[in-house]
């Protein structure tokens, strides 16, 4: 971390968590493409169905008897990240996840008309970077030692709706990122490899 002209080591791991509250985003700006581009996801949360939401309420308003056996260590989540690096990602599934940051630009040849039409921003270079590295960590945590083109799928919307921004077009007819995603999903074909 780096204040003015002095640089501080921050101890591994390090992370950024941000939070954004719909209901106090009045006086609030904006992140700058560039900054949204460093979060690997973008998560939306919503409320919970009705009988989560009522074990949420039951368990936090009553006594609990909780006992941890061991936290999470620092050094414990750096072997964990290092544990997912060496999970293995075809080429096939490598190139299926720059397939789709690429076709997400709206000037690139390969984007669909969808992209083209809507799209403000694409992605970069660090979506497909996040597609994989996201898609290898989900893989393990589906015990599986590879990751699936259906891994690159299911995190298209938290790796790219920061990172697809739409047009003015795209806002005044409704249009969103994660619609824009969902066309983006449909345009880019899967390599055919049987993984």
């Amino acid at each position: 971390m780096t204040i003015g002209n002095e640089t501080f080591r921050l101890p591994a791991p390090f992370l950024v968590i941000a939070t954004q509250n719909p209901v106090e985003q009045a006086g609030t700006f904006e992140l700058p493409e560039a900054q949204l581009d460093r979060f690997m996801f973008h998560i939306v949360i919503d409320h919970p169905p009705v009988d989560e939401e009522f074990e949420v309420v039951r368990s936090t308003t009553s006594l609990l008897d909780v006992e941890f056996e061991r936290p999470v260590t620092g050094p414990d989540l750096v072997a964990f990240q290092r544990l997912v690096r060496r999970v293995p990602a075809a080429e096939p599934v490598i190139r299926y996840a720059l397939d789709l940051a690429r076709a997400s630009r709206p000037k690139s040849p390969t984007a669909p008309e969808p992209i083209k039409k809507w799209a403000a921003f694409g992605a970069s270079v660090r979506a497909a970077q996040y597609l994989v590295l996201g898609g290898k960590a989900r893989a393990l945590t589906a015990g599986r030692y590879h990751v699936s083109f259906e891994d690159i799928r299911a995190l298209a919307h938290p790796v790219l709706r920061h990172r697809v921004l739409t047009n003015f077009h795209a806002q005044s007819e409704g249009v969103t990122s994660d619609a824009l995603i969902d066309r983006l999903l449909e345009a880019v074909p899967m390599p055919r490899s049987g993984m």
